[in-house]
C-alpha cells in the first residue's frame, strides 16, 4: 500500500506551502540600494517585512562612501548615508550628483555606541563607563592600558585589568567614523589634531570618514567586521564604536558615555531621543546640525546620537523608471510609519513626527510616486503624541543616582550584555571575581579529574568520550523561535521528510520479523 507514504507527502507539502510567503496581488519591480552598516540591521528588516507585499529589495551593507558613490554613478536606485554630498573630507570634496536629481530622507535615528570587550578575573565587565575626553585618548592613543588612572576615575567601583586598550576602527569609508570623529573634532579638537599630524594629515583635521590606520589602531571592514573582532574570546582588551544594534545583537556591552550634565548614559532609544530635541534641521533639504547634541544638558541625553538618511532619485533615468518609483517609495511610505516601530526593538530610536512628516514630503518627489496621503497619527509611532511633541523624549526616565560622576557605580548590565558587573569598590570586586574564576577552574579540572577516573576503573577512553557525547546531546536546548515561524515549519517538514524515508522500511522489517516469528 502506498496510501500512507503519499499522505505523509501531503503533509510535508502543506508545511512548505505553510512557510512560503504568500504571495501579492500586485506587482513591484525590483529596486537596489547600498550603503550604510549603520543602517543596514534596520533596512534588512524592513525588506524582509514587505517581501509578503511582493517587494524585492536588494541592499548591500557596502558603507557610506560606497552607497554614495554608487548612486552617483547610477549603479543603485537609492543609497544610505549618515553625511550628505558636498563636504571636504582630509581635503577631497565629494562632489554631488546633478543638482535636482535627488533628495534626503531621513530613515531612523540611533546612537553611535562604544562596543567593548574586557573581564576580571576571567568574568565579563558589563557596567564600564568613560568620560568624552578618555574615549577620545583611547582612539587616539594616547592611553594604552585599561589600568590607566583616568579610566579608573570614571570607574570607581572597579579594579581593571593591567591589559593592553585595543582600538578598532573601520578599514573602509563609513558614516559611522565621520559621526565618531566629527564629536571628537567637535569636543576635543586638541586630542583629535594632534592624531591627525601623527598621520600626516592637515589641521584643524575636522570630520572624516576615512579612520586614519597608525598605531595601535585595528582596521577592520564594516560595522560587522568591527563588531565580530572585538567579540572574538582572543581580543579582550578591544573596543570599538559600532552602532547601538550591533552590540545587542552581539550580546555584549557598550561603554556608558558621560553627558554634559555629568551623568553616564546608554544609547538606549529613549537616550537618543533626548538627545536629538538639540538637533538643528536644515529645512531645505533635511540634513542635521548635532553640534548642540553633543553639549546638550538634559541628564537623560546620549552625546554621540544622530539619525541616518536615504538618498532617493527626483529624476526620472534610462536605469530608474517609474515603475521603480512606485516600489521605492511604497517601501519608503511602509518604513517611516509601520516601519518605525520596530525601531527600538532593532537597537534604534523612532524618528520623531517633524521628521517622518518631512520625509513623506520628500517621498513625493519620486518618480511614479504612489503618493499616499497618510494620516501619520494613525502610525503608531513611539514618538508621536497629540500635541505634536516627542512623546519618548518625555517619557523618558531620569538616569540613576549611581549614574551620575562620582564614587558609586551601577552594577547592572549593558546593550546586550543583561548580566550585572560586582561593584561597591574596586579591591572587593576584583577579590569577588577572581574568586569566581578560581571556581570555574576547579570546575573544569574536577570533570577531568572524573574522566581519568573513569579510565583508571576500567573504562575505556572511547567509551567514556562517548557516554560524555551522549549526555552532551541529552541536553535540552532552547531555540528561539522568530514570529514567522520558518524555522520551525521547515524542522517540521524536515522531520516528516525522515519519517517518509525511513518508516516504511522499519515497520516492513517489524512485520517480517513478527510473521518469522510465528
Amino acid at each position: 500500500m502506498i496510501t500512507r507514504p503519499l499522505s505523509l507527502l501531503a503533509v510535508v507539502g502543506l508545511v512548505l506551502t505553510v512557510a512560503a510567503p504568500a504571495a501579492s496581488a500586485q506587482s513591484y519591480t525590483p529596486i537596489s540600494g547600498s550603503g550604510s552598516t549603520w543602517s543596514s540591521n534596520a533596512i534588512d528588516q524592513w525588506r524582509t517585512n514587505v517581501a509578503q507585499y511582493g517587494m524585492r529589495i536588494s541592499f548591500t551593507g557596502s558603507g557610506s562612501s560606497t552607497g554614495r558613490n554608487q548612486f552617483k554613478a547610477g549603479q543603485v536606485d537609492f543609497a544610505v548615508s549618515e553625511i550628505p554630498y558636498g563636504l571636504t573630507d582630509g581635503g577631497v570634496r565629494d562632489v554631488p550628483p546633478a543638482e535636482g536629481t535627488y533628495a534626503y530622507m531621513p530613515i531612523v535615528a540611533g546612537g553611535t555606541s562604544l562596543m567593548y570587550n574586557l573581564k576580571i578575573g576571567g568574568k565579563r565587565v558589563t557596567n564600564l563607563r568613560l568620560s568624552g575626553e578618555v574615549v577620545t585618548k583611547i582612539f587616539t592613543g594616547v592611553i594604552t592600558t585599561w589600568a590607566d588612572p583616568a579610566i579608573a576615575r570614571d570607574n570607581p567601583g572597579l579594579k581593571l585589568p593591567d591589559r593592553k586598550v585595543v582600538p578598532v576602527v573601520r578599514s573602509d569609508g563609513s558614516g559611522s567614523t565621520a559621526q565618531f570623529t566629527s564629536w571628537m573634532a567637535s569636543q576635543h579638537p586638541g586630542l583629535w589634531d594632534d592624531f591627525c599630524r601623527r598621520a600626516k594629515r592637515a589641521t584643524p583635521c575636522g570630520f572624516t570618514s576615512n579612520y586614519p590606520k597608525i598605531p595601535p589602531m585595528v582596521g577592520q571592514d564594516l560595522s560587522i567586521g568591527v563588531a565580530n573582532y572585538v567579540r572574538q574570546e582572543g581580543t579582550e582588551g578591544s573596543i570599538t564604536y559600532v552602532e547601538y544594534s550591533y552590540a545587542r545583537a552581539a550580546a555584549f556591552p557598550v561603554v556608558k558615555l558621560l553627558n554634559a550634565k555629568g551623568y553616564y548614559v546608554e544609547p538606549k532609544s529613549s537616550a537618543v531621543a533626548v538627545a536629538l530635541l538639540a538637533a538643528k534641521v536644515n529645512e531645505t533639504d533635511l540634513t542635521q546640525d548635532l553640534s548642540q547634541v553633543y553639549g546638550n544638558q538634559d541628564a537623560r541625553s546620549y552625546p554621540m546620537a544622530s539619525y541616518s538618511y536615504m538618498v532617493l532619485p527626483t529624476k526620472e533615468t534610462a536605469k530608474f523608471t517609474k515603475d521603480k518609483g512606485r516600489t521605492l517609495s511604497d517601501f519608503a511610505y511602509y518604513f517611516l510609519c509601520e516601519g518605525q516601530q520596530q525601531a527600538d526593538l532593532l537597537g534604534y530610536s523612532p524618528l520623531p513626527i517633524n521628521l517622518v512628516r518631512a520625509g513623506m514630503d520628500q517621498v513625493a518627489k519620486i518618480p511614479g510616486t504612489t503618493r499616499q496621503n497618510k494620516d501619520i497619527s494613525k502610525c503608531n509611532n513611539p514618538t508621536f503624541s497629540a500635541d505634536g511633541t516627542n512623546t519618548l523624549a518625555v517619557t523618558a526616565p531620569q538616569p540613576k543616582d549611581c549614574d551620575k560622576q562620582g564614587p558609586i557605580q551601577c552594577e547592572d548590565g549593558t546593550g546586550g550584555a543583561k548580566e550585572a558587573t560586582r561593584t561597591g569598590g574596586g579591591e572587593a570586586a576584583a577579590a569577588e571575581q577572581e574568586e569566581a574564576a578560581v571556581v570555574e577552574e576547579q570546575a573544569a579540572a574536577g570533570e577531568e579529574a572524573a574522566v581519568v577516573e573513569d579510565v583508571a576503573a576500567g573504562e575505556s577512553t572511547a567509551k567514556v568520550a562517548r557516554r560524555a557525547r551522549e549526555e552532551a546531546y541529552a541536553t535540552p536546548v532552547s531555540v528561539d523561535l522568530r514570529e514567522d515561524n520558518t524555522a520551525l515549519l521547515v524542522a517540521v517538514a524536515g522531520v516528516l521528510l525522515v519519517a517518509l524515508v525511513v518508516g516504511p522500511p522499519l515497520v516492513a522489517r517489524r512485520l517480517r520479523g513478527r510473521g518469522e516469528g510465528r
